[in-house]
């Protein structure tokens, strides 16, 4: 059950109507790293959650205050959306959506949401579902709201460079230590998962079914041997397990694959062999 409270979590005022901000404020509400992929993510999360009670309690509190990100930024973009747009007053005037378009702000603010934020990004594209993660096995899903955090965060300090309005920066300062707090939260809860279980992902799998000549190999891929030199090619594994080994000139180990020629209701090319497929 959830309960709604009239004030927001932090305030939502700019100083003056910026459509054009507007527009691009949309990326962090509706985009794929913005405020209702994870808001939907920690919540379908937390709702899967089959762990004990305060992963799922930890996951359900942060999803719901990211509502309340949810409704600031929407509350934010309206408010510069006020007296939209901007620029070419008087043509906007005569015709909004011609003024729109002139004006560098998102028609359809002016055609469809009547001045109103959307569940798109800053370039119209909508809120996709497939924006988020919820697999049930939570060091994963962890994993991902980290990223998320992190890219999130990435692009809502990209936008306070990107405005001098002190009422935008003021609520964006906010999100930005909410991201702070939540990146920081993430890495905790990974860290004690990892404490309780394996490395990998999922821990349950045998790892005597792997091929394990294979396990550890950094293998190069490219000219050049540059990345023989990180953390990851050298040393000790971060599961524990094995030991990092660089393979410079990695070797193919598979066949070389041929297909039998297709069946006549496929209507291929006819009358011809099969072709070698080299690699």
């Amino acid at each position: 059950m959830f309960f709604h409270i009239k004030e927001l979590q932090y305030n939502a005022k700019p100083e003056r109507p910026d459509a054009v901000y507007a527009k691009k404020l949309q990326e962090v509400l509706g985009g794929q790293f913005g405020e209702i992929s994870v808001m939907m993510q920690y919540l379908f999360q937390g709702w899967n959650c089959r762990a004990e009670a305060k992963y799922r309690d930890m996951i359900l509190d942060i999803g719901t205050e990211e509502i309340a990100h949810v409704e600031m930024l929407a509350t934010m973009i309206a408010q510069l959306l006020d007296d939209a747009p901007v620029d070419q007053q008087e043509q906007a005037a005569k015709d909004p959506v011609i003024g729109a378009v002139l004006g560098g702000m998102n028609p359809q603010h002016a055609i469809v949401s009547g001045l109103g934020a959307q569940a798109t990004d800053s370039v119209g594209y909508p809120w996709n579902s497939r924006y988020i993660i919820s697999s049930g096995n939570l060091l994963a899903d962890f994993r991902a709201n980290l990223n998320a955090e992190s890219q999130g965060r990435l692009q809502v300090v990209r936008l306070y460079e990107q405005t001098t309005d002190r009422g935008v920066r003021d609520m964006l300062s906010f999100l930005i230590a909410r991201d702070t707090m939540h990146q920081n939260q993430w890495m905790a809860a990974i860290e004690e998962l990892e404490t309780k279980q394996k490395a990998l992902v999922p821990a349950s799998f045998p790892q005597e079914l792997e091929f394990q000549e294979v396990s550890y190999q950094f293998m190069n891929f490219s000219k050049g041997q540059e990345s023989s030199q990180g953390r990851w090619a050298n040393g000790p594994s971060f599961d524990g397990q094995g030991q990092f080994e660089y393979v410079a000139e990695p070797k193919a180990r598979g066949q070389v694959p041929v297909l039998k020629p297709a069946p006549a209701f496929a209507h291929s090319t006819p009358g011809m062999e099969p072709v070698l497929a080299n690699h």
